[in-house]
């Protein structure tokens, strides 16, 4: 007998509602992480008077907290999320350290508070970038997924576009009410979405018809059309492929409770994790620096500080969705090796601004701008790539992974990677800023980007023909 449906089951298990809610979700969280990016030197010399001269490595051992904390989560949200029935109560839950982290930095009077705020927001971001993105695969599989991440990214760009400026708003004008108030504003509006919100594998228990649009499991990715997906990167398992991707029987006890680490000796699932990781590294910079280097440079209080994260953020905003298609019509490789390449460039100009008035903040405006676009091209190629060589696993092993699927797992472990970028991050260039500069630091951070491209072109998407015919 068919169950009675819960109200307003189509438009709650529909691709675009699930999508949303994830998309809010990963906003929230970037939200109100920018939210205090620019506050942070503020809140410590004013809040908690910390001496300015210990305000960079205050303000980079907070960043690195809530990355740490996501870096040592991320596997457990991962594993947890593939044994349990259902995404969504773990979604909620992740919400819920949110608003605990919320709480505790908005009213917080010692570091030690602060710092604990941190690790439950780093908690929460474990699993709301693990759970969402699981969600999301269920919801597309991998052949739309280029366009879906860019898509969603674009659109969270917005929330690290408006939180750096509108937190450096309400401290000023405000102070801490204003700025907290208005991420317990944004809370609501993301718990309301995800209490709401019905997978499409529930939703295919009420009604057993095509209601449910692109109706999904997780082996959703394993049976849709994988036409224009670029041949390289995504040919059917056929013959020896498919015995590439074979897990041989009676595997370690370790592989058995956690199937996807069988998938990580794998050097295209290594490289796709070391571009998330990187990734994130330089998101972090920027987070880490653009503050303490406006106010020594142009003497910047908060709100100003968070203005400069606008021309960061715009071409992101713009880009995002177009290099996502870029990412599905062409590959993973020409995506990642392009964008670390044309950062290499960029990063160095950072070191050209220099203390002085209008045209020295329109010059580290523009170079911030020109950062921007690349950061919008390499947003899409790691997650993609993951995606697709462990599809491949999943193809060849159908029960290998569970019921669920190792998706969950897989964006746990990105998550991971991309946690220990943004804890690396800030201790790599507030280290570097206070011993060599800002110039110089980023000089350093370029070098990272070149090696990446470099790694990029051997092994995202397969090894180059070029390679293949040399033996390399």
């Amino acid at each position: 007998m068919t169950k009675s449906p819960p109200l307003g089951l189509h438009w709650r298990s529909s691709t675009l509602f699930i999508i949303s809610t994830v998309a809010i979700g990963l906003f929230t969280d970037l939200f109100l992480y920018g939210l205090v990016v620019p506050t942070l030197p503020f809140i410590l010399t004013s809040r908690l008077h910390i001496p300015s001269s210990q305000t960079q490595s205050h303000v980079s051992a907070l960043l690195a907290a809530y990355a740490g904390a996501s870096v040592l989560f991320s596997p457990v949200a991962g594993v947890l999320a593939d044994r349990v029935p259902s995404r969504r109560a773990p979604f909620l839950l992740g919400l819920v350290a949110l608003l605990a982290a919320t709480v505790l930095f908005g009213l917080g009077r010692s570091l030690w508070v602060l710092v604990l705020a941190r690790v439950l927001q780093g908690v929460s971001a474990a699993v709301v970038w693990t759970v969402g993105l699981a969600l999301v695969i269920d919801t597309v599989g991998t052949e739309k997924l280029g366009t879906t991440i860019g898509s969603i990214f674009s659109f969270i760009s917005v929330g690290e576009l408006a939180a750096p400026v509108l937190g450096g708003v309400l401290y000023k004008k405000a102070g801490d009410a204003g700025v907290f108030g208005l991420g317990g504003a944004i809370l609501v509006i993301d718990f309301i979405m995800r209490l709401l919100v019905i997978e499409k594998k529930t939703a295919a228990g009420y009604i057993d018809d095509t209601a449910v649009e692109d109706g999904n499991t997780h082996n959703a990715g394993n049976e849709e059309d994988e036409e224009s997906t670029p041949e390289s990167e995504e040919a059917p398992l056929l013959g020896s492929e498919k015995d590439e991707f074979k897990v041989p029987p009676n595997q370690h006890r370790w592989v058995q409770k956690f199937p996807l680490s069988y998938c990580l000796k794998d050097p295209r699932l290594l490289t796709a994790l070391l571009v998330a990781f990187i990734q994130a590294t330089l998101l972090a910079t920027f987070d880490a620096t653009v503050p303490i280097e406006a106010q020594e440079l142009f003497g910047f209080d908060s709100l100003k500080a968070g203005l400069l994260f606008i021309a960061l953020d715009i071409p992101y905003l713009i880009l995002g969705p177009i290099a996502g298609w870029a990412v599905d019509r062409y590959g993973t490789k020409p995506a990642a090796v392009i964008g670390f390449t044309y950062l290499v460039p960029v990063l160095i100009l950072l070191r050209l601004p220099h203390r002085g008035g209008t045209s020295q903040i329109i010059l580290y405006c523009a170079n911030l701008a020109l950062c921007g676009v690349g950061l919008a091209i390499i947003g899409s190629p790691s997650i993609v790539e993951a995606s697709q060589v462990v599809q491949k696993y999943d193809k060849a092993n159908p029960d290998f992974f569970g019921p669920n699927g190792p998706y969950a797992q897989l964006y746990g472990i990105n998550s991971m990677f991309f946690s220990a970028g943004l804890t690396l991050g800030p201790l790599l260039s507030g280290g570097l800023n206070d011993r060599i500069g800002y110039g110089n630091m980023n000089v350093v951070v370029a070098g990272l980007a070149l090696a990446t491209a470099v790694l990029s072109f051997i092994y995202v998407g397969g090894k180059p023909d070029v390679l293949k015919r040399h033996r390399v």
